[in-house]
């Protein structure tokens, strides 16, 4: 488990990366502008700040500039919808640890964070290992074992298996799926889900037409029976 600072001044979104954070097993703080992130930074001392660029009383970049200066080595994580070049070079040269633009896929964040984390020392995950039927997820390495043997999924299925994976059964909308996978629910048709979904029973499912784990929820969406 690591400490998250998240620096995010639109209240949705902070949510919405609380509950993420915390569902991987971290512990999460949420600041909801610049002067208030870089005094909890300075006094609770994170693992990882994820922070907005655009924010009320400092920037990102002002609040970036005071911790380095200061001599805190936090490794940052800026997460804006400035996704310009000139934006990125600034951010890696104040000392940015790494830049995802909104919007954005929120397991290749988790991905982003894991890797970050692993780097610095922290450990990324709190499970690295997840389990049903007689398939093995191993959430590191990208990796899915079906009776042992490995089973080549794109990106994009892993990714949409995972976030299946990680609602312990619960169900998620076509449009959960499209923001957690994707990044841009405008951006992708419901049916890409489907697709994606069909692939993953042919190739994880024993009978692929009575699927026992990735299971339709009527009108609703998915879910994963682990």
């Amino acid at each position: 488990m690591a400490r998250i600072l998240v620096v995010e001044d639109s209240a949705r979104l902070a949510y919405g990366l609380r509950n993420n954070l915390e569902i991987d097993g971290h512990e999460v703080a949420v600041a909801e502008d610049g002067s208030r992130g870089l005094e909890s930074a300075v006094s609770w001392r994170p693992d990882l700040v994820i922070l907005d660029l655009m924010l009320p009383k400092m920037t990102g970049y002002e609040v970036l500039r005071a911790l380095r200066e200061r001599g805190f080595e936090i490794p940052v994580l800026i997460l804006s919808a400035r996704g310009e070049e000139v934006d990125k070079v600034m951010g890696f040269r104040l000392g940015a640890d790494d830049y995802v633009t909104k919007p954005f896929g929120v397991l290749e964040l988790l991905a982003r964070v894991s890797a970050i984390l692993r780097r610095s020392g922290t450990t990324g995950q709190a499970v690295q290992v997840e389990t049903f039927g007689s398939i093995e997820i191993r959430l590191e390495h990208r990796c899915v074992l079906r009776d042992g043997r490995e089973v080549r999924l794109t990106p994009k299925e892993f990714d949409l298996l995972v976030a299946l994976v990680r609602r312990r059964g619960a169900a998620a909308t076509r449009v959960d799926l499209m923001t957690e996978v994707w990044g841009d629910p405008a951006a992708v048709l419901s049916r890409t889900v489907d697709t994606h979904i069909a692939e993953l029973r042919r190739k994880l499912e024993e009978r692929p037409g009575e699927p026992r784990h990735i299971l339709t929820v009527h009108r609703y969406g998915y879910r994963l029976r682990v």
